[in-house]
């Protein structure tokens, strides 16, 4: 088990459950109806993400160790540009501010550094030959 990522992705967990929370309980009566979608899908996409990392953890032997670290990183820039750019924008929103101009590629580039992480766990599984639990058997 890789310690450092796995306590990394806990602590991505429990800001997600957090920001949930607060989405649902606070923002729920101060956001459009869009921006709150769109904040749940921040969430989601880091609980689904986290989750992926959590798991990750346990099976580190199986993928290639360099791809592995890049897959991991990727996941953890993903969901800081992909959940966090949605995040802000719920922010500015609740200041009036117009942030969309200026980081509108933000959100982007965080989905496709999370394809990224997944493609470079394919590519690192197969090139480590990941075996089912069966076959090694």
């Amino acid at each position: 088990m890789n310690k450092k990522i796995f306590i990394a992705a806990c602590l991505l967990m429990a800001v997600a459950v957090i920001l949930g929370a607060i989405g649902a309980h606070s923002l729920k009566e101060r956001l459009s109806t869009d921006m709150l979608q769109s904040f749940e899908s921040g969430v989601r996409y880091q609980i689904y993400h986290s989750l992926a990392l959590l798991l990750l953890t346990f099976h580190t032997k199986h993928f290639s160790k360099k791809l592995f670290r890049s897959a991991t990183t990727f996941f953890f820039g993903g969901v800081l540009f992909f959940s966090g750019s949605i995040y802000a924008l719920a922010i500015a929103s609740l200041a009036d501010v117009e942030l969309a101009p200026h980081i509108w590629w933000v959100t982007p580039l965080g989905g496709m550094y999370l394809i990224a992480a997944w493609l470079l766990l394919a590519l690192s599984a197969i090139r480590n030959g990941v075996t089912s639990a069966s076959e090694e058997a």
